[in-house]
């Protein structure tokens, strides 16, 4: 049964495209604010925070990824959005290939950051949920977090690293701990070639969770799709180089709406 997705809708010039934006594990709505901003003039757009992250409830568990994409694809009939242009991170980097391959009908065009199509051992993921729900994710957060930036960018944004261990600590245990597992589930390598829509896949040079050759496996599989390695950039890319990936959501969604 799907989830009542906690979104924000912020309409652009009249006739335009919707954009859809998915977050990381940890993460909620918030952290798209820059793009948000960056594409008003071109686009209406949707910020979305998946199961037990930000305003959504946790839900029945277990989850695998398939259930979150169905979330998605519930909030864009309740919407009334036909296609839209998909962007995920990490997380919602796995939701939008889903998605974006499951129902290629909904999709004008895909943007997968610092995600991949296999997480690693399914075991990490698993050992991290039983961790969370024995001592909390605030247990964890700062950890978290030390892999969204490089350390050169953290120590000259202390407030904005503060505000993301804020973020974290916030998720429902729960929903965190459910959203690991099902990553520790995911693998999207069989479905990538069904993906019949222009596709930007954009990894971080520095990126210790999804480094570019994971993402580079996503460029490979999806037909015509283009890589993009940001340098120096970690995890959150989305935030740590947030005018240069707004800039290539800009060319990537623009030429197309």
């Amino acid at each position: 049964m799907t989830v009542s997705l906690a979104h924000d809708l912020v309409l652009g010039p009249p006739g335009s495209d919707s954009v859809v934006f998915l977050g990381s594990l940890g993460s909620d709505r918030s952290m798209w604010s820059a793009q948000v901003a960056g594409l008003a003039d071109i686009a209406t757009t949707v910020t979305v925070d998946v199961r037990g992250h930000g305003g959504t409830p946790v839900g029945d568990g277990p989850v695998a990824v398939e259930d979150l994409a169905a979330d998605v694809i519930g909030l864009l009939d309740t919407l009334k959005l036909s296609r839209v242009h998909l962007v995920g991170l990490s997380l919602g980097g796995a939701v939008s290939q889903t998605v974006a391959a499951l129902h290629t009908h909904r999709v004008l065009t895909l943007t997968v950051l610092c995600s991949a199509a296999v997480f690693g051992d399914p075991e990490p993921w698993t050992d991290r949920a039983e961790t969370v729900r024995r001592d909390g994710l605030a247990s964890i957060a700062e950890a978290v977090v030390g892999r969204w930036f490089t350390e050169e960018w953290a120590a000259d944004h202390p407030d904005i690293v503060a505000g993301a261990v804020a973020m974290v600590s916030a998720v429902t245990d729960e929903g965190y701990a459910l959203c690991c597992e099902a990553l520790s589930r995911f693998d999207s390598r069989s479905i990538l070639g069904g993906i019949d829509v222009p596709t930007l896949v954009i990894a971080g040079d520095r990126d210790p969770a999804t480094p570019p050759e994971t993402m580079a496996v996503i460029a490979d599989a999806v037909p015509n799709a283009r890589l993009i390695v940001l340098s120096p950039a970690a995890h959150l890319a989305a935030v740590e180089r947030a005018d240069e990936v707004t800039a290539l959501l800009r060319d990537h969604i623009g030429s197309r709406t």
